[in-house]
């Protein structure tokens, strides 16, 4: 990660706008705070995208857009990198933030730049409408830094993910594991299925009791855990719940979308959460 910042930080001073793509259902927690220490110190603009915004609250999203319209240098949209209409806009979008570079001699040069795992690889390869880079369901797919013309007057380099060395709230990193942005290894799918139980019951009790078919006012994280182990005959040799088979079936349910449109932050829960655990 030491080398992806330095290969950034170069970059940077050749860019003339920087496309952040975070997951537009937690975009703070998705957000790299290099990416945005970096593009001020060069004064650059961000374009900031809320990608799988399809998967997200509708009206959590319109919030987080809000959020970010109100800042300088920074403008928001929501996308869905699966969606031609909305990868469409995107560079229409970065050249009102540099109005300045148009044509041969002064292309539009511009910076894709995300954590791993948020879509940006399906969203270079559809700017470019061919298959320039490897797509997955893993973080760090990217391995490698390179700039491609993206259209008349218009060139787009690519970045490998950046993640930050240490993730300093607990709240952020279990959002994370949950969205897929860390790997399995760095984490115990058990606690990451946990943790997002505690949100959901909370913010949409109804996509759960529609979902496992269990009322949910008397349960925790670890007792819809158990629920759905019971209710999916999650069950080990020998006897007992397999929680860890419970917990992929959960974050499975989440990730995909089959539990619904999810958003496990707001820009109200945010404040909340930065209010209890102090930092940005």
């Amino acid at each position: 990660m030491n080398s992806a910042r330095r290969a950034f930080a170069k970059a940077l001073a050749a860019i003339d706008v920087v496309i952040e793509v975070t997951d537009a259902r937690l975009p703070e927690a998705s957000s790299n705070p290099m990416i945005e220490e970096l593009r001020h110190f060069r004064n650059r603009p961000c374009l900031k995208l809320l990608n799988k915004a399809d998967l997200a609250d509708p009206e959590a999203t319109r919030a987080w857009m809000a959020h970010y319209n109100v800042q300088p240098g920074a403008l928001a949209v929501a996308i869905s990198a699966k969606h031609p209409v909305d990868v469409g806009r995107i560079p229409v979008l970065a050249r009102q933030l540099a109005p300045h570079r148009s044509g041969a001699e002064k292309p539009l040069r511009m910076i894709l730049a995300g954590i791993p795992n948020v879509g940006k690889s399906t969203l270079m390869n559809a700017l470019l409408k061919r298959r320039v880079a490897k797509v997955g369901d893993e973080p760090a797919v990217t391995k490698s830094q390179q700039t491609l013309d993206l259209g008349p007057g218009m060139t787009l380099t690519d970045t490998p993910g950046l993640m930050w060395p240490k993730i300093e709230h607990d709240a952020d990193g279990y959002m994370l594991a949950a969205s897929h942005a860390i790997g399995r290894n760095a984490v115990v799918d058990e606690e990451v299925a946990v943790n997002l139980g505690m949100i959901l019951l909370v913010r949409y009790p109804a996509f759960i009791e529609a979902r496992y078919g269990t009322g949910t006012s008397s349960l925790d994280g670890e007792g819809l855990l158990e629920h759905i182990a019971h209710r999916r005959g999650c069950v080990r040799k020998g006897g007992g719940f397999d929680l860890e088979k419970a917990a992929n079936v959960f974050l499975t349910d989440y990730r995909t979308g089959t539990l619904g449109r999810i958003s496990l932050e707001t820009p109200e829960s945010r404040q909340k959460m930065l209010a209890l655990e102090g930092g940005r």
